[in-house]
Protein backbone atom coordinates (compact mmCIF):
# COMPACT_ATOMS: atom_id res chain seq x y z
CA UNK A 1 0.00 0.00 0.00
CA UNK A 2 1.44 3.36 -0.97
CA UNK A 3 1.89 5.93 1.75
CA UNK A 4 -0.90 8.48 2.00
CA UNK A 5 -0.28 12.20 2.05
CA UNK A 6 -0.97 14.31 5.12
CA UNK A 7 -4.13 15.65 3.48
CA UNK A 8 -5.36 12.14 2.72
CA UNK A 9 -4.80 11.10 6.31
CA UNK A 10 -6.58 14.12 7.74
CA UNK A 11 -9.51 13.44 5.44
CA UNK A 12 -9.52 9.79 6.48
CA UNK A 13 -9.45 10.74 10.18
CA UNK A 14 -12.47 12.97 9.63
CA UNK A 15 -14.32 10.11 7.93
CA UNK A 16 -13.33 7.68 10.68
CA UNK A 17 -14.55 10.08 13.36
CA UNK A 18 -17.83 10.46 11.46
CA UNK A 19 -18.26 6.67 11.36
CA UNK A 20 -17.73 6.44 15.12
CA UNK A 21 -20.29 9.18 15.75
CA UNK A 22 -23.01 7.25 13.94
CA UNK A 23 -23.66 5.36 17.20
CA UNK A 24 -23.10 1.97 15.61
CA UNK A 25 -21.03 -0.97 16.83
CA UNK A 26 -18.32 -1.42 14.19
CA UNK A 27 -15.35 -3.71 13.93
CA UNK A 28 -11.96 -2.48 12.81
CA UNK A 29 -12.34 -4.68 9.75
CA UNK A 30 -15.69 -3.06 8.88
CA UNK A 31 -14.19 0.41 9.10
CA UNK A 32 -11.13 -0.60 7.09
CA UNK A 33 -13.46 -1.81 4.36
CA UNK A 34 -15.48 1.40 4.46
CA UNK A 35 -12.36 3.53 4.23
CA UNK A 36 -10.49 1.35 1.73
CA UNK A 37 -7.41 0.88 3.94
CA UNK A 38 -5.84 -1.91 5.99
CA UNK A 39 -6.95 -2.85 9.51
CA UNK A 40 -3.48 -1.83 10.70
CA UNK A 41 -4.02 1.67 9.29
CA UNK A 42 -7.41 1.95 11.03
CA UNK A 43 -5.86 0.79 14.32
CA UNK A 44 -3.18 3.49 14.05
CA UNK A 45 -5.81 6.11 13.20
CA UNK A 46 -7.96 5.07 16.18
CA UNK A 47 -4.98 5.47 18.48
CA UNK A 48 -4.37 8.96 17.08
CA UNK A 49 -8.01 9.89 17.68
CA UNK A 50 -7.68 8.66 21.27
CA UNK A 51 -4.62 10.90 21.71
CA UNK A 52 -6.76 13.80 20.47
CA UNK A 53 -9.16 13.12 23.33
CA UNK A 54 -11.88 11.12 21.59
CA UNK A 55 -13.12 8.50 24.13
CA UNK A 56 -13.10 5.31 22.05
CA UNK A 57 -14.16 2.07 23.73
CA UNK A 58 -13.05 -1.33 22.41
CA UNK A 59 -14.78 -4.67 23.10
CA UNK A 60 -12.35 -7.58 23.17
CA UNK A 61 -12.98 -11.09 21.92
CA UNK A 62 -14.75 -12.60 18.93
CA UNK A 63 -17.12 -10.16 17.28
CA UNK A 64 -15.73 -7.28 19.33
CA UNK A 65 -15.83 -3.78 17.95
CA UNK A 66 -15.14 -0.15 18.68
CA UNK A 67 -17.44 2.75 19.47
CA UNK A 68 -17.49 6.09 21.24
CA UNK A 69 -18.22 6.17 24.94
CA UNK A 70 -22.00 6.44 25.27
CA UNK A 71 -21.70 9.60 27.39
CA UNK A 72 -19.47 11.31 24.84
CA UNK A 73 -20.83 14.65 23.72
CA UNK A 74 -22.84 15.36 26.86
CA UNK A 75 -21.98 18.91 27.84
CA UNK A 76 -19.79 19.38 24.74
CA UNK A 77 -20.57 21.74 21.90
CA UNK A 78 -18.08 22.98 19.32
CA UNK A 79 -19.25 26.01 17.37
CA UNK A 80 -17.52 28.14 14.81
CA UNK A 81 -17.23 31.79 15.87
CA UNK A 82 -19.86 32.95 13.35
CA UNK A 83 -22.28 30.22 14.47
CA UNK A 84 -21.79 31.14 18.13
CA UNK A 85 -22.53 34.80 17.34
CA UNK A 86 -25.71 33.84 15.50
CA UNK A 87 -26.84 31.65 18.40
CA UNK A 88 -26.07 34.34 20.97
CA UNK A 89 -27.95 36.99 19.01
CA UNK A 90 -30.90 34.61 18.50
CA UNK A 91 -31.06 34.11 22.27
CA UNK A 92 -31.02 37.87 22.77
CA UNK A 93 -33.89 38.32 20.30
CA UNK A 94 -35.91 35.52 21.94
CA UNK A 95 -35.46 37.12 25.35
CA UNK A 96 -36.44 40.55 24.07
CA UNK A 97 -39.62 39.04 22.62
CA UNK A 98 -40.53 37.93 26.14
CA UNK A 99 -41.75 34.45 25.25
CA UNK A 100 -41.47 32.22 28.32
CA UNK A 101 -42.16 28.81 26.77
CA UNK A 102 -39.01 26.65 26.65
CA UNK A 103 -36.83 29.70 27.36
CA UNK A 104 -36.34 29.32 31.11
CA UNK A 105 -32.66 28.40 30.79
CA UNK A 106 -31.66 30.88 28.09
CA UNK A 107 -29.80 33.11 30.54
CA UNK A 108 -27.61 30.17 31.55
CA UNK A 109 -26.92 29.24 27.91
CA UNK A 110 -26.05 32.85 27.13
CA UNK A 111 -23.63 33.09 30.06
CA UNK A 112 -21.83 29.94 28.94
CA UNK A 113 -21.53 31.19 25.37
CA UNK A 114 -20.28 34.61 26.45
CA UNK A 115 -17.72 33.02 28.78
CA UNK A 116 -16.20 31.20 25.80
CA UNK A 117 -15.26 34.49 24.06
CA UNK A 118 -12.31 36.76 24.65
CA UNK A 119 -13.05 40.23 26.14
CA UNK A 120 -12.62 41.85 22.71
CA UNK A 121 -15.02 39.36 21.10
CA UNK A 122 -17.54 40.07 23.85
CA UNK A 123 -17.37 43.79 23.10
CA UNK A 124 -17.92 43.08 19.40
CA UNK A 125 -20.95 40.93 20.18
CA UNK A 126 -22.40 43.59 22.49
CA UNK A 127 -22.11 46.08 19.64
CA UNK A 128 -23.89 43.68 17.30
CA UNK A 129 -26.69 43.04 19.79
CA UNK A 130 -27.23 46.78 20.19
CA UNK A 131 -27.88 46.95 16.44
CA UNK A 132 -30.82 44.54 16.58
CA UNK A 133 -34.15 46.03 17.63
CA UNK A 134 -37.26 44.07 18.54
CA UNK A 135 -40.52 45.93 18.01
CA UNK A 136 -44.19 45.08 18.20
CA UNK A 137 -45.65 42.13 16.29
CA UNK A 138 -46.46 42.92 12.66
CA UNK A 139 -50.10 43.52 11.79
CA UNK A 140 -52.13 40.66 10.34
CA UNK A 141 -52.31 42.64 7.08
CA UNK A 142 -48.50 42.75 6.81
CA UNK A 143 -48.11 39.14 7.89
CA UNK A 144 -50.51 37.99 5.16
CA UNK A 145 -48.17 39.32 2.48
CA UNK A 146 -44.86 38.08 3.90
CA UNK A 147 -42.77 35.60 1.95
CA UNK A 148 -39.39 34.09 2.76
CA UNK A 149 -36.56 36.06 1.11
CA UNK A 150 -34.20 34.09 -1.15
CA UNK A 151 -31.42 32.31 0.71
CA UNK A 152 -28.71 34.14 -1.24
CA UNK A 153 -30.25 37.47 -0.20
CA UNK A 154 -30.33 36.42 3.46
CA UNK A 155 -26.68 35.32 3.31
CA UNK A 156 -25.50 38.54 1.67
CA UNK A 157 -27.50 40.72 4.07
CA UNK A 158 -26.30 38.72 7.08
CA UNK A 159 -22.63 39.13 6.18
CA UNK A 160 -22.95 42.77 5.14
CA UNK A 161 -24.63 43.56 8.45
CA UNK A 162 -21.86 41.84 10.42
CA UNK A 163 -19.07 43.45 8.40
CA UNK A 164 -20.68 46.92 8.02
CA UNK A 165 -20.53 46.63 4.26
CA UNK A 166 -22.61 48.44 1.63
CA UNK A 167 -25.11 46.25 -0.24
CA UNK A 168 -26.24 46.70 -3.83
CA UNK A 169 -29.88 45.61 -3.80
CA UNK A 170 -32.87 45.35 -6.05
CA UNK A 171 -35.89 46.33 -3.98
CA UNK A 172 -39.54 45.70 -4.75
CA UNK A 173 -41.70 48.60 -3.62
CA UNK A 174 -45.23 48.19 -2.32
CA UNK A 175 -46.61 49.02 -5.78
CA UNK A 176 -44.58 46.13 -7.25
CA UNK A 177 -42.03 48.28 -9.09
CA UNK A 178 -38.34 47.46 -8.71
CA UNK A 179 -35.57 49.93 -7.94
CA UNK A 180 -31.79 49.63 -7.59
CA UNK A 181 -30.29 50.86 -4.35
CA UNK A 182 -26.98 50.97 -2.50
CA UNK A 183 -27.76 50.66 1.20
CA UNK A 184 -25.80 50.68 4.44
CA UNK A 185 -27.44 48.13 6.79
CA UNK A 186 -26.93 49.90 10.13
CA UNK A 187 -29.69 48.23 12.18
CA UNK A 188 -32.05 45.27 11.91
CA UNK A 189 -35.62 45.50 13.15
CA UNK A 190 -37.82 42.52 13.95
CA UNK A 191 -41.58 43.08 14.00
CA UNK A 192 -42.34 39.40 14.30
CA UNK A 193 -42.30 37.59 11.95
CA UNK A 194 -41.07 40.33 9.60
CA UNK A 195 -37.48 41.58 9.49
CA UNK A 196 -36.59 45.09 8.30
CA UNK A 197 -33.28 46.79 7.53
CA UNK A 198 -32.90 50.28 8.93
CA UNK A 199 -30.37 51.66 6.49
CA UNK A 200 -28.82 54.71 4.93
CA UNK A 201 -29.92 54.81 1.29
CA UNK A 202 -27.05 56.22 -0.74
CA UNK A 203 -29.29 56.87 -3.74
CA UNK A 204 -31.60 59.09 -1.67
CA UNK A 205 -28.81 60.13 0.74
CA UNK A 206 -31.27 59.59 3.55
CA UNK A 207 -32.32 56.98 6.12
CA UNK A 208 -34.80 54.40 4.85
CA UNK A 209 -36.45 51.22 6.12
CA UNK A 210 -36.48 48.19 3.82
CA UNK A 211 -38.55 45.06 4.34
CA UNK A 212 -36.20 42.11 3.98
CA UNK A 213 -38.61 39.90 2.06
CA UNK A 214 -38.92 42.61 -0.59
CA UNK A 215 -35.19 42.57 -1.33
CA UNK A 216 -35.08 40.66 -4.61
CA UNK A 217 -31.30 40.61 -5.07
CA UNK A 218 -28.42 41.59 -2.81
CA UNK A 219 -24.72 41.78 -3.61
CA UNK A 220 -21.88 42.83 -1.35
CA UNK A 221 -19.79 45.70 -2.71
CA UNK A 222 -16.70 45.52 -0.51
CA UNK A 223 -17.30 49.16 0.46
CA UNK A 224 -17.39 49.57 4.26
CA UNK A 225 -19.33 52.19 6.20
CA UNK A 226 -19.07 53.69 9.67
CA UNK A 227 -21.92 52.88 12.04
CA UNK A 228 -24.24 55.79 12.81
CA UNK A 229 -25.98 56.34 16.12
CA UNK A 230 -29.70 55.48 16.30
CA UNK A 231 -30.47 59.18 16.49
CA UNK A 232 -29.56 59.41 12.79
CA UNK A 233 -32.54 57.16 12.07
CA UNK A 234 -35.03 59.06 14.23
CA UNK A 235 -37.69 59.17 11.51
CA UNK A 236 -37.53 55.42 10.89
CA UNK A 237 -37.68 54.67 14.59
CA UNK A 238 -40.61 57.04 15.06
CA UNK A 239 -42.50 55.44 12.16
CA UNK A 240 -42.08 52.07 13.86
CA UNK A 241 -42.98 53.35 17.36
CA UNK A 242 -39.40 52.75 18.49
CA UNK A 243 -38.17 56.24 19.25
CA UNK A 244 -35.86 55.97 22.25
Amino acid sequence: MTGSTTTDRLHRLDRLEALLKQDMHRTVQDMAQDLGVSTRTVSRDLELLRERGLPIDADRGRGGGVRLDRNWGVGRLNLAYADAIDLLISIEVAEQMGSALFLANLASVRRQLVASFSPERRRQIDRLKSRIIVGITASTYVQAGVTAPPKRVVQALHQAFLDQEVLAVTYQREDGAHSKRHIEPHYLLLKYPVWYVIAHDRLRNAPRTFRCDRIVTANRTGDRFDLCNKTAFESSLRDNDLLV
